[in-house]
């Protein structure tokens, strides 16, 4: 089954990882630093801002993924993972400028938002669904193609 909202969202995160990498990999080709961030506070940032995104990125994409396959509103999936994409940019952008600062304060405060939210949808599809739970005695048979 494919989840198309979902992988739409997960390509888009991986291209923001690549551009959060690839700051790094310039910042230590341009400061000749292969190890750490040889004091370099620009490359300290800027691997903590990949590393936070590597962070919240799985969970917003499992939760993602776990609503879509239960049936979830195509359209509150776009609008919740097109908002993370937008604030994991706004944190990357922020973190490489001075603290505080509107991009890092509000990636940060829209990541945590998206999560709650996709949190609470997810209990709430538990909660309210009248699906019963495969159990151990439950059969699971795949159809061979």
């Amino acid at each position: 089954m494919v989840l198309p909202v979902t992988l739409s969202i997960a390509a888009a995160a991986a291209l923001v990882n690549l551009w959060l990498a690839l700051r790094i990999v310039i910042g230590r080709f341009r400061g000749k630093i292969l190890l750490g961030d040889g004091g370099d506070s620009r490359l300290a940032s800027g691997m903590r801002a990949q590393a936070n995104f590597v962070e919240y990125a799985p969970f917003i994409l499992i939760l993602m993924a776990l609503i879509e396959l239960a049936g979830g509103s195509a359209f509150w999936l776009w609008l919740l993972g097109g908002a993370f994409i937008v604030a994991r940019i706004g944190h990357g952008w922020g973190m490489m400028r001075p603290a505080p600062n509107i991009g890092r304060a509000g990636g940060a405060l829209g990541t945590w938002a998206i999560l709650a939210l996709l949190a609470g949808w997810a209990i709430g599809i538990v909660y309210t669904s009248h699906v019963a739970p495969v159990s151990a005695t439950t059969v699971i048979r795949i159809d061979q193609r």
